[in-house]
């Protein structure tokens, strides 16, 4: 609960108009003009359950009888959302940022600024049409831990931002020794773009089945209204199954290329979709490097505007699939300390050839490994071991059921311990890793190869991990303590494993982190 000597004051009808509280600090709202957008999705959501009311009542005369009562329910959404507004103000203190909201139930939430990491600007389609921003302060916590603001207006929301940062940072993330900081100084110094033939490229790369996903899921959620059978029944089904009929009366001939002609049209809507997703989600790709680190933005209806400090970048990981490969294209993404989207890595290049990629990785100060690197195979006993537990297992469950089912399935499992058998031994030939250039890197992945590079001292910590096994086998896994991200090597000999903890601790403890803040 708050103190009454804490509720403000009615604001003025300005935007952002600023009110006063006992400590005197200001307080404000978010901009008036956001309840629009609040409405408009609020009633977006309506719109299903409008339909469904439709299709329930039958005839037009009876659907248009609950016009009255979906133009109550849509003032009182109205009524409710703009109390909500009313309620919800926030404060930029001199040691932290302050939420209070709440309409019945009164919430504080005040983060202070050493725990923010970044803050991210997203423009909903409908908001971009006004003007409007929903500006999140990321913790690195991600989902409840934390703050959004929406909606504000656009000089507003880069003032908080900036006002953020300049209390986290207390200067700008320049580095006197960095060439690519040095150049973003004054202007942003772009370092990768896609236009629209490279999004239908990429797009055409990501085949999607989604669309499946959404019918069905929009099956799922609206059978409470009406039944799915009596509208196949009533609309579909004397046309599916005259069609059906037809199709047997032509022959086999005609059933193959029919199939054909099916496959066909579900790989043409699979292309469809994967580039219409692309588009959606990666229109106007731009990042930029600047004063303050990369800057991204990207988005079709929604658009977001994130900017990674450059010392917050952590490692990197390059990464394809194996038919992309075959054309030269990759992607890269930075493991930040700040989250972007509930996940960890932030994508800085989702489709591009490596003469692309190696300009990004210089400017984050990342190397990628040199073609004379020594790589270094893990021992395959971690990967036997794995294999001859799943083949056990195998054979076990196919023992049961040869004896209650039938002998004859006895030789069942076989085709299953040799795909064990194959998965294992690929998986093994494709994990590597090296060290170099003051950087660890790892290689992984069978069909969907994946090298993370790491600076040494960017790593937190490192760990070796041995189960029972593991002991009695002589080898370990490697774990490196990498904030915002994963990075392991397993099956490595016990003597390597030592060796690689003792390297990289060494490397840590070279460094005074204090001074290198205070440059």
């Amino acid at each position: 609960m708050i103190d009454a000597a804490e509720t403000p004051a009615p604001i003025a009808p300005e935007d952002h108009a600023a009110v006063t509280v006992a400590e005197g600090e200001p307080v404000r709202r978010t901009a008036p003009i956001g309840l629009l957008v609040r409405l408009v999705d609020s009633v977006r959501q309506a719109i299903l359950p409008a339909i469904g009311i439709f299709f329930v009542a039958g005839e037009v005369r009876e659907a248009l009888g609950f016009l009255p009562l979906l133009g109550l329910v849509v003032m009182v959404i109205g009524f409710v959302t703009w109390l909500g507004w009313w309620k919800t103000t926030y404060r930029v203190g001199a040691e932290d940022i302050r939420v209070e909201s709440g309409i019945v139930s009164r919430q504080a939430r005040s983060v202070p600024y050493e725990r923010i990491q970044d803050v991210s600007l997203e423009q909903p389609l409908v908001a971009r049409l006004f003007g409007l921003v929903r500006v999140k302060f990321e913790t690195g916590a991600g989902g409840g831990e934390d703050l959004n603001l929406a909606y504000v207006t656009e000089s507003e929301a880069e003032r908080l931002r900036e006002t953020v940062r300049a209390q986290r940072e207390g200067a700008l993330d320049i580095d006197a020794d960095d060439p690519a900081a040095e150049a973003a100084t004054a202007d942003g110094q772009a370092l990768f773009a896609m236009d629209e033939k490279r999004l239908l490229r990429f797009g055409l790369f990501e085949f999607s089945l989604v669309i499946f996903a959404v019918i069905f899921g929009a099956i799922g959620q609206l059978d409470f209204l009406f039944s799915w059978d009596d509208m196949y029944d009533a609309v579909l089904g004397d046309a599916l199954e005259g069609q059906g009929r037809k199709l047997a009366a032509m022959g086999l001939a005609a059933q193959v290329l029919s199939a054909i002609a099916a496959a066909a049209g579900v790989v043409a809507l699979g292309l469809v979709t994967g580039v219409v997703q692309t588009f959606v989600r990666d229109h106007g790709f731009l990042l930029e490097r600047t004063a303050k680190g990369f800057r991204r933005r990207r988005g079709l209806f929604t658009r977001t505007d994130v900017v990674m400090p450059a010392h917050r970048v952590q490692a990197m990981t390059l990464g394809t699939k194996w038919f992309r490969r075959l054309f030269g294209w990759h992607s890269l993404k930075f493991v930040s300390l700040a989250s972007d989207a509930k996940k960890a890595s932030h994508v800085v290049v989702p489709f591009g050839q490596m003469d692309e990629i190696v300009p990004v990785a210089e400017a984050a100060r990342i190397a990628l490994p040199p073609e004379s690197i020594a790589w270094v195979r893990p021992t395959p006993k971690a990967w036997i071991d794995t294999a001859l537990i799943v083949s056990a297992g195998i054979l076990v469950i196919g023992a049961v059921v040869a004896t209650t089912v039938s002998p004859w399935l006895l030789a069942a499992p076989v085709p299953l311990l040799a795909v064990v058998g194959g998965l294992s031994w690929f998986s093994w030939r494709r994990h590597r890793h090296a060290t170099a250039l003051e950087q660890v890197f790892v290689r992984t992945g069978i069909l969907s190869p994946q090298l993370t590079a790491a600076p040494k001292v960017k790593l937190q910590s490192v760990e070796i991990a041995q189960g029972p096994l593991a002991q009695w086998r002589g080898y370990a896994t490697v774990q490196f303590g990498l904030a915002g991200g994963t990075m392991e090597i397993p099956g490595v000999p016990i003597d390597e494993a030592r060796r690689l903890r003792h390297e990289v601790i060494e490397a840590i403890a070279a460094v005074d982190f204090s001074v290198a803040q205070e440059a």
